[in-house]
């Protein structure tokens, strides 16, 4: 069957006014459907002069356009195929069509080439607004942005001319230019277009943005994270169309099976038309029948039946941020029946945050009195830990004092004058041995903290505990991929154990393998690969990557995830929404499921349409509507996915 593709738009010239949101692809747009207008518009116009009796040369010459109109664009497909030595079914509609008209029946053949256009456009339109409902996001970002430049100035340029590390002004009311990290500023963004988040979210300093999501009635200074041509949606758009040019091992056996399936084909029409003729049946009859039979057993559904669902199924995981990298991909993620995640940056979000503070009895000190001092000191450093320390603070609204006399031992700490006290903070192990601390030191690690200890002119004042903070929907992410592959997933994990153990206690994970190297996951998923069963793996680092690569299918998490492991990976979670999982998951199994269905139906229509046309008489009309309806109800069945109901809630 034909097919379409619709081109990128171009690009609008520099200084061109923004263009308005991209309209989905127009029926008449297409030229299958301009075509497939004019064949059917010629065929109704000789249908009924024929029906009153008017002469042959008053509707002859419209059946002529109907044929020329509606077949020219299949059977130069259909020849393009045969000089590659394939045989392309639009070749065997195109002789069947010609076949009809050549033993009188004119108006039987211009009707299938009718409906055989028809159908094609439907295809070619189909096709067309899958890459519309994706393409469209590109419309979500504004053309132009405000960059901030030295001594407070301001311009205004186009967005695509925004580079990593410049700060954009976004207004109140204004859609976000490009994905970055909040500088200033507190507001509420809509981000409903990009997340499906009902609600405004609330940003501050720090927050991550999207580009095209919608400002609130704040002002906010962004410092841009990614090139244009790097932003979620642009990544999204790009990977889509990457993953629309890619065949699913189904699609690829059926069009294996279609060239063997075709001769075998040419073969039994040869038969059905040969054998009457040997035992004396009218030439007529005979050829009429042996048309039908090519018509009704050609398998256009069949060809039809794998790729619209695969690829609806990718369009509408790309617009929820999930990107399946192809239809190969798209089909085998629903099959896992075991999933092992990472720990940081997988579960929990990757950014270490100071979830206790315990100042000493003897020091004196009140809680934010023992952060403040600890902040002074860590605000020079760029340290992962200093940054929880001094955004704890920050936090809590404290004023940080300037620290002077700063400094930094790797893997000791740092050190720093604060109001005239010394300040240290760093790792108990490597500070002086304090046996008052030890308790504290003690009880936090325990709990799988990361503990900081504070001393002030070299005497402890207390101690911080910090942890990395689960995701918020690790919970029910990990409850729902067990109740979709029948076992709970497993943590794999170079974390130490007892921060492994905690970790895993709150989302319910039983199985933990901790302080793992990159080949002891490997090594963890080829166990499970090697006893039948087929592993998701869920990473984000360069250490999870070789996993990635091992497993039956690798997903990563897309904002925090290293490039070798967006590389390796099959798909990309843009936003890190780990209850993007399980529905990407479902959304496979529905589109596997609708697979399945597709080649049910084209099967039991080629199978009653054949048995009739030779154990009884199938009028050729009947046949070709029989034919050419159950190719648009496969084609519109595989459609389904695209709707946004389709991304629904997973369940077991």
């Amino acid at each position: 069957m034909l097919s379409a593709v619709t081109q990128r738009q171009d690009q609008a010239p520099p200084g061109a006014p923004p263009a308005g949101p991209r309209r989905p692809t127009r029926v008449f747009a297409l030229t299958e459907a301009r075509w497939a207008a004019l064949a059917t518009m010629a065929f109704l116009v000789a249908l009924p002069l024929q029906l009153t009796g008017a002469p042959a040369w008053a509707w002859g010459p419209l059946y002529a356009v109907a044929y020329a109109t509606g077949g020219w664009e299949p059977a130069r497909a259909g020849l393009r195929a045969l000089r590659e030595k394939t045989l392309d079914v639009d070749l065997l509609m195109i002789v069947a069509a010609i076949g009809a008209a050549s033993i009188g029946q004119v108006m039987d053949g211009a009707l299938l080439i009718v409906i055989f256009a028809t159908s094609g456009a439907l295809e070619a339109l189909a096709t067309a607004r899958t890459q519309d409902s994706v393409r469209g996001l590109l419309d979500l970002a504004p053309s132009t942005a405000t960059r901030l430049t030295g001594g407070n100035g301001e311009e205004t340029v186009p967005t695509a001319e925004l580079v990593v590390g410049d700060t954009i002004l976004v207004r109140p009311g204004e859609r976000i230019g490009a994905d970055g990290l909040v500088l200033s500023g507190n507001s509420d963004v809509d981000q409903s277009t990009i997340t499906g988040e009902p609600l405004p979210v609330a940003k501050q300093p720090g927050d991550a943005v999207f580009a095209g999501t919608l400002n609130g009635t704040g002002a906010l200074r962004v410092e841009v994270e990614r090139d244009a041509a790097d932003s979620a949606i642009a990544r999204i758009v790009a990977m889509v169309e990457e993953a629309s040019e890619t065949k699913a091992p189904t699609q690829l056996f059926i069009e294996k099976v279609e060239q063997r399936y075709s001769l075998g084909l040419v073969v039994a029409t040869l038969a059905v038309f040969g054998i009457p003729q040997a035992f004396g049946s009218n030439l007529t009859d005979a050829l009429l029948r042996a048309m039908t039979f090519m018509i009704v057993a050609s398998p256009c559904a069949v060809v039809l039946a794998t790729m619209p669902p695969l690829l609806s199924a990718i369009a509408n995981a790309g617009r929820h941020g999930v990107l399946v990298k192809s239809a190969v991909v798209m089909e085998r993620l629903g099959r896992p029946d075991t999933v092992a995640l990472d720990k940081t940056g997988t579960l929990t979000g990757g950014t270490p945050r100071v979830t206790a503070i315990r100042p000493l009895p003897d020091s004196g000190l009140t809680e934010n009195e023992l952060l403040t001092s600890a902040a002074a000191a860590e605000h020079p450093s760029e340290h992962p830990l200093a940054r929880a320390v001094v955004d704890a603070a920050h936090t809590r609204g404290l004023d940080i004092p300037i620290a002077e006399n700063f400094t930094s031992v790797p893997g000791v700490g740092v050190s720093a004058t604060v109001r005239g006290v010394a300040v240290s903070v760093g790792a108990p192990a490597r500070l002086p041995s304090h046996a008052e601390a030890l308790a504290t030191v003690s009880e936090l690690e325990e709990s799988g903290h990361t503990a900081a200890l504070v001393l002030l002119d070299d005497r402890p004042a207390g101690v911080l505990g910090i942890a990395d903070r689960l995701r918020p929907d690790a919970a029910a992410t990990i409850s729902a991929l067990t109740a979709l592959t029948g076992s709970a997933p497993m943590l794999l994990t170079g974390d130490n154990p007892r921060a492994a153990a905690r970790l895993a206690a709150e989302v319910g994970i039983t199985d933990v393998r901790a302080g793992l190297l990159p080949q002891d996951k490997v090594t963890a998923v080829r166990e499970h690969e090697a006893a039948g069963r087929k592993v998701l793996v869920i990473g984000d680092g360069v250490n999870d990557a070789p996993a990635l690569a091992a497993a039956h299918c690798g997903i990563a998490m897309g904002r925090a995830g290293s490039d070798l492991a967006l590389e390796t990976a099959d798909a990309v979670i843009v936003r890190d929404e780990l209850a993007t999982i399980p529905k990407v998951i479902q959304l496979s199994r529905r589109a596997r499921g609708l697979v399945v269905q597709n080649l049910c139906i084209a099967g039991i229509f080629i199978s009653v349409l054949v048995v009739w046309d030779l154990a009884g008489h199938l009028p050729l009309p009947l046949g070709v509507l029989g034919h050419e309806g159950s190719t648009v109800i496969v084609g519109l069945n595989g459609l389904r996915l695209l709707r946004e109901g389709a991304w629904g809630t997973p369940s077991g």
